[in-house]
């Protein structure tokens, strides 16, 4: 409740910080332990978004931003 009165607020990084982050990405990278994905080229952005908002999406999108030089 002392959050809830007053001006108050509260804020996380919710990745542990940079350091943290370093030792995950190393434990990850020993064991071969990797992130499913579906990457879409940039000009898909709308359909991402789309399916997004449908929750039609099975694994994190990434977008490849290559086609964009």
């Amino acid at each position: 409740m002392n959050l809830t009165f007053g001006r108050k607020s509260l804020s996380s990084s919710g990745t542990g910080g940079t350091r943290h982050t370093a030792e995950l990405l190393t434990f990850c990278a020993e064991r071969g332990i990797t992130a499913d994905i579906e990457l879409l080229p940039s000009s898909r952005v709308d359909e991402a978004l789309t399916r997004l908002g449908k929750g039609d999406v099975r694994y994190r999108f990434v977008l490849d931003l290559s086609d964009l030089d």
